[in-house]
């Protein structure tokens, strides 16, 4: 059984999740949860990347209430599957994943924080131009 802290973790590992779908943060969670989840084998990482990937559909296709019933039920999953790694792991080990899950919530966090700016361009002529700012952002040239 886990104690509280680790349960708490998971819970924020699973929140994590469902928070960085569909945002700049994603990519640099999804890759890390995978190979926490992973353990070093390339088929069970590539599964778990497979996992992730169908979560963030399934989020970012649900519209309306059903949009928080998915957010709630996908955080619920992932944070089982955390807690289930997390219980089977040796003392040593669980505490250096527990290590690695907090900084992957610590920056996915810090991500999203950052402000994103995204431009569309459509049907334009640019000549001698420039998109200034700063934090992250997004052009599209069609």
């Amino acid at each position: 059984m886990l104690v509280e802290a680790l349960v708490a973790l998971a819970a924020a590992g699973g929140g994590a999740i469902v928070q960085a779908a569909g945002t700049d943060a994603w990519n640099g969670l999804r890759g890390g949860v995978a190979r926490v989840l992973g353990r070093g084998e390339e088929a069970r990482e590539q599964g778990e990347l497979e996992r992730l990937d169908r979560t963030r559909a399934v989020l970012t296709a649900a519209t309306g209430g059903e949009a928080e019933r998915s957010r709630t039920a996908q955080a619920a999953v992932w944070q089982s599957r955390l807690e289930m790694l997390l219980e089977e792991l040796p003392e040593a080990e669980r505490e250096q994943v527990a290590a690695e899950l907090r900084a992957l919530i610590e920056q996915a966090a810090a991500e999203r924080k950052q402000p994103s700016v995204h431009n569309d361009f459509s049907g334009s002529t640019f000549e001698k131009s420039a998109v200034l700012g700063s934090g992250t952002q997004h052009n599209t040239f069609n």
